[in-house]
């Protein structure tokens, strides 16, 4: 499930960084969290994970947050696993609502307080009764939310997770040349069919885009929420898996004693081996090669 800020507060969104990406975390998190308990709609207590991206496919600013939620959850007693009632798992347009009214309460509460912070082009909305007026239409448009359908197992999960959680706002293979100055690059556009396009810019304009999307110092961009919450999750989780009929598989423990463990060399520790890469892998993550861009 996708939950995306309106293009209107882009410019107090850059003013306002660490404030109100954690404001999208917390409210679109509500948001879930309080639909899904009502027994209108699913009666359950949920899990997910919440990933912000910042960015569209032209690099422009487009705050929103991904959210990977099992299609289910527990119910208020612990004892049972509940599905969802409908072929959808919760009603977008009802979220869409929940989470316009929950930021944009947040946000006027956050002004009145004096928790934003407005320079430059933003001085006069200072004033509280233009700020008021300058967000009021918010208030009166839809705010999108969006549902995928769920993955199609375990391996198409870790599949997606591996790929999508830790992007940055452009990957390598979608850089084409740098020329005269400009860098030309592939984008997607959704509102064609996912269209392959390619896009020129400046060098300055380019990196004026990609600067956009550097997160203020320390802030975590992956976070969870219900019962996977991190203080959660050690006992939750226990309980949801009889639920389900499945069985936590144990981590097979690589023992400093093994004849075939890896040690660091730097700490002595047992290594684990993670991930391989065969060369195709890594020429996709690669920088593209010095004669290519020059082309």
């Amino acid at each position: 499930m996708v939950f995306t800020l309106p293009r209107h507060l882009a410019p107090l969104v850059l003013q306002n960084k660490k404030f109100i990406y954690d404001l999208l975390f917390r409210t679109s998190a509500e948001t879930l969290l309080e639909v899904a308990r009502d027994p209108q709609h699913l009666g359950a207590e949920i899990g997910f994970f919440s990933v912000l991206h910042t960015w569209s496919q032209k690099l422009e600013l487009h705050p929103h947050v991904h959210c990977v939620v099992p299609a289910g959850g527990l119910s208020a007693d612990q004892t049972r696993w509940i599905k969802p009632h409908y072929d959808f798992f919760l009603p977008v347009g009802v979220l869409g609502a929940v989470f316009r009214g929950k930021f944009y309460e947040a946000l006027k509460c956050a002004f009145h307080e004096g928790r934003l912070n407005f320079h430059g082009d933003l001085e006069f909305l200072a004033q509280p009764k233009i700020f008021a007026a300058w967000l009021r239409p918010l208030f009166h448009k839809d705010w999108v939310v969006y549902a995928k359908r769920p993955f199609g197992g375990p391996e198409h999960v870790l599949r997606y997770l591996g790929r999508y959680t830790h992007r940055v706002a452009i990957s390598n293979h979608r850089l084409i040349s740098f020329a005269d100055g400009e860098i030309t690059f592939r984008w997607r556009d959704s509102a064609h069919r996912n269209e392959q396009k390619l896009l020129s810019l400046s060098l300055d304009e380019f990196l004026r885009r990609f600067l956009l999307h550097v997160l203020p110092k320390g802030f975590v961009r992956i976070r969870h929420f219900g019962f996977l919450a991190n203080r959660r999750r050690a006992t939750t989780l226990p309980l949801c898996f009889p639920l389900l009929g499945s069985v936590p598989q144990a981590t097979p423990k690589v023992t400093a004693t093994s004849s075939d463990a890896w040690l660091c060399p730097r700490c002595g520790g047992p290594m684990l081996l993670i991930e391989m890469f065969t060369a195709a892998k890594i020429q996709l993550r690669s920088p593209p090669a010095r004669d290519a861009v020059a082309a």
